[in-house]
C-alpha cells in the first residue's frame, strides 16, 4: 500500500469512529479525544523537529542554486526573474482570494472549539507595523532558530546564503554541501515519522471528529473545494498570460498544452511530464530549443506555482476555521516566506514537501499548526489539479522567456538539458 494510500485509511478511519463517538455518546466521546490527542501531538512534535533545520538548509541551498543558475546566461536570468514573479503573484492572490472566499461561509463553531483545544500553540504576536518591521531581522539568528521565529530565520538563512556567493569556491561548496547533508538528513527523520503518518493522522481526526462532530467533515469539504477553485483559477489566468504577455495564440498554445496537461494529470508528477513539454515546446508550439532546453528544467527545479496557492490557502483555512481574522501584516509574511521556500523544496518528495514547507508557513503567521497533518491527508485529492497548475505556470513561463528570445539568440555559457 502507498504512503497516500495508508495515509487516507487513517484519516478515513479516524472520521468515522469520530462521528460515531460524537453522534452515540458525546461524553464519552470527549473521553476517546483527550486519550487519544496525546499521541496526535506527539506525531506532530516528531514532524516539527525537522522544521528549523530544513527550512534553514532549504534556503540556503536555493539561494545558492539559484545564483548559480542565473550566472549561467541571459535566458536563465531572465527565467529566475519571472519565476520569482508568478510565484509572487500566485501568493498575493491567494492572500486576497482565500479569506475573501471563506469569509462567505460560516465556519462551524464545533469545529471552531476542537482546534482552539491546540490554541497553547499559537505564538504570542504584538501588534503594530513597527513591531512586524523589526522582527524581519533578528537580533539573534541563534534565538530565532530556538523560538521558531521562521521569518528572522529565513531572512538569516538569505544573508548567509547570498554570502557564500561570495566567497572562494571550494570553501564554498564545502559549507553548501553541509547544508545539504542537514536537508538530506532532515528529509530521512521526516520519512520515518511520515511512516507512522497513518497511526499519527487517525489519532488527531478522531479527537477533532469527536469533539465536532460531522462539521470537520464538511470543513475538509470546503478545503478541498477551495483549493480546486484556486489551482483552476491560476490555470486559467496563466494560459491568459502566455497569451498576452507571452504573445501566443490562444488555440496554438492550447494545442501544444493540452497533451502535457493530460500526461501531468495522468502522472501527477512535473518531473515526468517534463518529456512531454520539451516535445510539445519544439514540435508544437516552436520555441527555440536552445530556450526549452534550458528553462523548462529549470522550472521544474526551481518552479512550483501551485505551491504559494496552497501555503496561504491552507493557512487561510485554518484562521477561518478557528474564527481568527487574519491582519495584513500575517498576510504580507505568509506571501514572502512562501515564495522563499517554495523555491528551495520542489524537489522534496510526496508528503515530506507538504509538512516542511506549509508547517513554516503556518508557523510564521502565527497559526496552529495541528490542524495541518489532517490537510495533509486530503490534499492528496486536488493533487491533480495542483499538478496540471505546475506544468501549465512551467510552460507559460517558457513561453514569456521565448517572446523575449529570438529563435538564433545564443548565450554563453548555456546548455540544453
Amino acid at each position: 500500500m502507498s504512503t497516500t494510500a495508508r495515509v487516507l485509511t487513517g484519516l478515513v478511519a479516524g472520521i468515522v469512529l469520530g462521528i460515531l463517538l460524537a453522534w452515540t455518546d458525546p461524553a464519552l466521546a470527549h473521553t476517546v479525544a483527550s486519550i487519544v490527542e496525546p499521541f496526535g501531538k506527539l506525531w506532530i512534535n516528531a514532524l516539527q523537529m525537522t522544521v528549523v533545520p530544513l527550512v534553514l538548509s532549504l534556503v540556503i541551498i536555493g539561494v545558492n542554486q539559484a545564483t548559480d543558475v542565473a550566472q549561467s546566461g541571459r535566458v536563465a536570468r531572465r527565467a529566475i526573474i519571472i519565476f520569482l514573479v508568478l510565484l509572487t503573484a500566485a501568493a498575493a492572490m491567494t492572500a486576497v482570494l482565500a479569506p475573501l472566499a471563506l469569509s462567505m461561509l460560516q465556519p462551524d463553531p464545533a469545529v471552531a472549539a476542537a482546534l482552539r483545544g491546540h490554541e497553547a500553540e499559537l505564538p504570542q504576536t504584538t501588534g503594530g507595523w513597527a513591531n512586524a518591521l523589526t522582527a524581519i531581522i533578528p537580533s539573534n539568528a541563534v534565538g530565532a532558530a530556538a523560538a521558531g521565529a521562521m521569518l528572522p530565520l529565513v531572512t538569516f538563512a538569505l544573508f548567509f546564503g547570498f554570502a557564500l556567493t561570495r566567497i572562494e569556491p571550494t570553501r564554498r561548496a564545502q559549507v553548501v554541501g553541509f547544508f545539504q547533508a542537514i536537508s538530506d538528513a532532515m528529509i530521512v527523520i521526516v520519512r520515518w515519522v511520515l511512516w507512522v503518518a497513518p497511526v499519527g493522522i487517525f489519532a488527531l481526526v478522531l479527537a477533532l471528529t469527536a469533539r465536532s462532530g460531522i462539521g470537520m467533515l464538511q470543513a475538509l469539504g470546503i478545503y478541498i473545494l477551495l483549493e480546486c477553485a484556486l489551482y483552476l483559477l491560476a490555470t486559467v489566468l496563466l494560459i491568459g498570460l502566455a497569451v498576452i504577455a507571452g504573445r501566443q495564440r490562444l488555440g496554438h498554445f492550447m494545442s501544444g498544452l493540452a497533451p502535457v496537461q493530460a500526461v501531468a494529470a495522468s502522472t501527477q508528477s512535473s518531473l515526468a511530464t517534463l518529456p512531454a513539454m520539451l516535445e510539445s515546446s519544439e514540435r508544437r508550439l516552436g520555441f527555440p530549443q536552445s530556450v526549452s532546453g534550458l528553462v523548462l528544467p529549470m522550472a521544474v527545479s526551481l518552479f512550483r506555482i501551485t505551491s504559494p496557492i496552497q501555503y496561504i490557502a491552507s493557512a487561510s483555512f485554518i484562521a477561518w476555521a478557528m474564527g481568527i481574522d487574519l491582519t495584513a501584516a500575517q498576510l504580507a509574511t505568509g506571501v514572502a516566506l512562501s515564495v522563499l521556500v517554495s523555491m528551495g523544496s520542489v524537489g522534496l518528495p510526496g508528503q515530506a514537501i507538504f509538512i516542511a514547507t506549509n508547517l513554516p508557513v503556518t508557523q510564521a503567521m502565527g497559526l496552529p499548526i495541528a490542524p495541518l497533518p489532517v490537510l495533509m491527508a486530503v490534499d492528496a485529492i486536488p493533487d491533480v489539479l495542483a499538478t496540471v497548475g505546475n506544468v501549465t505556470g512551467d510552460m507559460t513561463a517558457n513561453a514569456l522567456v521565448a517572446s523575449r528570445s529570438t529563435g538564433n539568440e545564443t548565450v554563453s555559457g548555456e546548455t540544453t538539458a
